[in-house]
């Protein structure tokens, strides 16, 4: 047997050896790790024995799902079904190249096979047996791919099956994943009906308890009441005493008011020399904000007011100017916070005799007004609720209203309607009614605009002077003084 040197390989043509076909395709760039195990076993290194096979992953989770179910939620299951479904799509698609890998192995081997058959008629001694031995391990390696391919096929079938085993499965979850939410649906449905239900049986039940609390405690009081009265009745308390004693003496802290004020008078017309003059005429009522003065007659020989021209005055100090106050004609003059700190004249003029009638001093503020009318001026709008008395329009009188005074601008409103707003201007006037009855130290006289006028009763005589002060302060600070008619107000409000 000779033995052939090493440069055989170049004495030999290059097409004795064919070359593999240009259309065979690799699943792997390199080619599987092979051994010759016992009993000449042809067997494939694995690089990493830790790694599972998919079929294994699969078959796993198959498991645990299985054995999770009953403590897993059912949307979660859905959710495993779900990626199991997809495993086994994969597992499908590694299948199918693993046979088309198996495929191009076998082509790959019977061309390999078929060249050693062509290299071994070439060579002779010991490299032909060594082709020999290379054809025998090749011949091994058709025949386990052979089984491998078997395998494959069996692994296919039972992919197959476990893949419509998880389509089902899917299928299944699905509709139970429907059917628990149209359940959950219903269940919060009733749940909040029932909800609904208990708050409206507890809102009647407090309806009842506050309607039947009232009445109790409306009861306990008519029983006190009635208690108070029989106890007062049988046995008077200090309280009624003391009540009883407060009655008489405003009584007559009311009677020696009236006495000073007349003595004041007459002081005063002894002052002047008039003492002998015969009296005709008085004045009546409170020198102070709030209330209202009345020319009375004292005499048999006065003329009757109606028969006689009237005019009052206000005047700042002892010997000024007097200060005509346009409008005021009548017996009855209502005060406004004009006329705080001012002495008030009025004239009689009867068949050429004229008789003048005085405050004994200045009129005297009302107590507390200046502190409303303070906590009023922090407000951005007031309120205050009027009965429209007179109008110099077509509108409805007797109608309560409501009069805004604002800081730029004043509003009447009957509801929701807008009757006249106007911002503070030269041509606003607003004062006090000059006349009219007992009802003037509650009325003013309102002029938005020139031809629109209102006269405005108010529900107290706190209210209307409140009113005036506030409006004239706003209007001050937007640099318009706001006073009656033909009238020069002061800069200070």
């Amino acid at each position: 047997m000779t033995r052939m040197t090493r440069d055989f390989g170049d004495t030999m043509k290059k097409d004795a050896v064919p070359a593999v076909s240009a259309d065979v395709i690799f699943a792997s760039l390199r080619f599987p790790n092979y051994k010759i195990g016992v009993n000449n076993q042809i067997m494939e290194i694995k690089g990493d024995p830790k790694v599972l096979s998919m079929k294994e992953v699969v078959a796993r989770e198959t498991a645990q799902l299985l054995e999770q179910q009953k403590r897993m939620s059912v949307r979660d299951i859905a959710s495993k079904f779900e990626k199991g479904l997809a495993a086994a799509a994969k597992l499908s698609e590694e299948a199918r190249l693993r046979e088309a890998a198996s495929l191009e192995k076998h082509v790959l081997l019977k061309k390999l096979r078929d060249a050693l058959q062509s290299l071994k008629g070439r060579v002779a001694g010991r490299n032909k047996e060594d082709v020999a031995e290379a054809i025998a391990m090749v011949e091994a390696l058709a025949v386990q791919l052979t089984q491998r391919e078997g395998e494959l096929i069996q692994e296919k079938v039972e992919v197959k099956k476990l893949t419509n085993f998880l389509k089902q499965a899917s299928e299944d979850a699905k509709k139970l994943v429907n059917e628990e939410r149209a359940f959950a649906r219903f269940e919060i449905e009733n749940a909040r009906a029932a909800v609904q239900r208990v708050e409206e049986a507890l809102q009647e039940h407090e309806r009842m308890s506050e309607a039947s609390g009232k009445q109790d405690l409306d009861q306990l009081m008519k029983e006190v009441q009635e208690a108070r009265r029989i106890k007062m009745l049988h046995q008077p308390s200090k309280v009624m005493d003391m009540e009883h004693e407060l009655r008489a003496l405003r009584a007559q802290l009311a009677e020696k008011s009236r006495l000073y004020l007349r003595l004041q008078k007459e002081l005063s017309r002894t002052k002047k020399g008039e003492e002998n003059v015969p009296h005709l005429y008085e004045l009546e009522g409170a020198e102070t904000l709030g209330s209202y003065l009345q020319i009375q007659p004292c005499s048999d020989d006065a003329p009757e007011l109606s028969k006689c021209s009237i005019q009052w005055y206000r005047v700042a100090t002892e010997g000024a100017k007097k200060e005509l106050i346009s409008g005021a004609t009548k017996s009855v003059y209502a005060p406004e916070p004009f006329d705080v700190g001012r002495v008030l004249l009025v004239d009689i003029i009867s068949k050429g005799q004229e008789i003048t009638l005085s405050t004994t001093g200045p009129i005297d503020p009302a107590a507390g007004l200046g502190t409303y009318v303070e906590a009023l001026v922090r407000k951005h709008d007031t309120e205050f609720n009027v009965v429209v008395t007179q109008t110099g329009s077509d509108h409805p009188t007797e109608s309560i209203h409501v009069l805004h005074v604002g800081k730029m601008r004043m509003k009447l409103c009957k509801g929701k309607t807008t009757i006249t707003k106007e911002y503070y201007s030269s041509s606003m006037q607003l004062c006090g009614v000059r006349g009219g009855g007992n009802a003037a130290a509650q009325a003013v006289f309102w002029q938005p605009k020139q031809g629109l006028s209102f006269v405005l009763a108010f529900e107290s005589e706190r209210e209307r002077n409140a009113a005036i002060m506030l409006a004239r302060r706003f209007a001050f600070d937007c640099n318009i003084i706001l006073a009656g008619p033909d009238h020069k107000a002061p800069l200070e409000t």
